[in-house]
């Protein structure tokens, strides 16, 4: 394999900016220095000169629809965006046709993305209300975690027997994460706004239908499970104020026992976004309050909220411009949701080595990924190279998205992602894909 050396970055890693060089052999860092000089004529060398060099972001929650439903997005599609967006590892939901319920519907997306990937992967198993046979037999090395849909979102996995979840809580091998709404209390909503409004609701009731007692309620129940059963809980795309009371920053990330994230769209939307931008920023949870998106913007720094995600959800401009009953939930986010962290640097909001914390660090800390996460020696070549200063706009025709729409486009960033490494092979420079073959891997967990 190649030789690569990164000549005069400066090096965002474990909470300092440092000037440096990188060099990697065999898609391994090798030796990072203040100054390295190459030793034989095949050392590829890139001059990072007025960029900034960032482990590869690992986003640990997205869909690519792949297998059932890739009229919307696939892997290698999805996965091509990610790696535009400086995102060189992804974890990905279990709700697709058929679900990934089965050991053997697992084994299925592993070959495909082993064979279609330009990012390093793994799945989450799905957890339903009568497949725990099939969740104790999941090997914690080989696959990220247990994903329970405790309020129904896209597909039908929800889970709401409360003894299955019980013994699930108590018994699971695996880190369980868990997409909280209660599924009564929205229920009980929506069915008031369908009388008074038919399949046409206000868009801008899609935060009192899934409402922060929805979210509140869903939550609190699974923090206090996992409390009382001592289970690994990761909580998905926390969106309310009122939830991070249920959360600590008390200990190290690698001694909690009960985590959770926020994503991309609550920090960057708020309920005064629907009038302009319709269901096209309808998700589950819903985008709420300003109070609540700063809030939560809050609570990342204050180390409350562990990890930024995407939970990267594509659908088509044609089912997301269906009346609001019929419209789904989710849009598609991977190509930009480092930039957008990158324009809150801007905004003085949230610093570089906290971005890289929480989208880098945190993550490999928190699924136990082997090697991957940090700028060190002896660990995977999963890089990237940002431009805090080269303006660029998100258009129709710059989205990679199969879907075709951003909820960015028309935004200018600041930033630009110029080169993504992954396991030390140039796979995007530029606004343009790079030749390679295979170099996408499984990702490891030390467990």
């Amino acid at each position: 394999m190649k030789k690569v050396l990164i000549k005069n970055a400066k090096i965002v890693n474990e909470g300092k900016i440092t000037e440096g060089d990188v060099f990697i052999e065999d898609g391994i860092i090798k030796e990072i220095a203040e100054t390295i000089s190459a030793k034989s004529p095949d050392v590829q060398i890139f001059d990072a000169e007025g960029t900034h060099l960032l482990p590869g972001v690992i986003d640990d929650q997205v869909h690519f629809r792949e297998p059932g439903l890739t009229h919307k997005e696939d892997i290698e599609r999805g996965s091509r965006a990610a790696v535009a967006g400086g995102i060189t590892s992804f974890i990905e939901m279990p709700n697709t046709l058929p679900q990934t319920t089965t050991i053997e519907e697992l084994d299925k997306k592993f070959a495909t993305a082993a064979e279609k990937s330009y990012a390093n992967y793994s799945f989450m198993f799905g957890g339903t209300n009568d497949n725990l046979e099939e969740v104790l037999k999941v090997d914690p090395k080989k696959t990220a975690a247990l994903k329970l849909f405790l309020g129904s979102s896209t597909g039908n996995m929800l889970v709401d027997d409360q003894k299955v979840l019980e013994e699930i809580f108590s018994k699971s091998p695996l880190l369980i994460a868990v997409h909280c709404e209660d599924e009564t209390t929205i229920q009980n909503n929506l069915k008031e706004c369908v009388e008074r409004y038919g399949d046409d609701i206000p868009i801008e009731l899609h935060p009192k239908i899934r409402s922060e007692e929805a979210c509140y309620k869903s939550s609190s129940n699974a923090v206090k499970l996992a409390k009382k059963t001592g289970a690994r809980l990761h909580v998905f795309h926390v969106s309310t104020a009122k939830e991070l009371e249920l959360f600590s920053n008390k200990k190290p990330l690698k001694d909690k026992k009960i985590t959770a994230e926020v994503c991309i769209h609550h920090l960057w939307f708020n309920d005064n976004d629907y009038q302009k931008k319709g269901t096209f920023i309808k998700w589950n949870p819903a985008v709420k309050t300003q109070k609540d998106q700063e809030a939560l913007m809050k609570a990342l720094n204050d180390d409350l909220l562990d990890v930024v995600a995407t939970d990267h959800a594509p659908h088509t401009k044609q089912e997301k411009q269906n009346p609001y009953t019929k419209a789904p939930s989710g849009g598609p986010l991977v190509q930009h949701a480092l930039p957008a962290m990158l324009q809150f640097y801007h905004q003085e909001k949230i610093s570089l080595e906290k971005i890289v914390e929480k989208m880098c660090h945190n993550p490999a800390i928190l699924f136990d990924i082997k090697d991957r996460g940090y700028i060190r020696e002896g660990y995977k070549a999963d890089l990237v190279l940002v431009d805090l200063n080269a303006p660029w706009q998100v258009k129709s025709d710059n989205i990679l998205y199969k879907c075709g729409w951003s909820p960015f486009e028309g935004v200018t960033f600041k930033s630009r992602i110029t080169h993504t490494f992954v396991n030390g092979h140039l796979v995007y420079k530029n606004f343009k894909h790079q030749p390679f073959s295979n170099v996408a891997q499984q990702l490891e967990f030390d467990r």
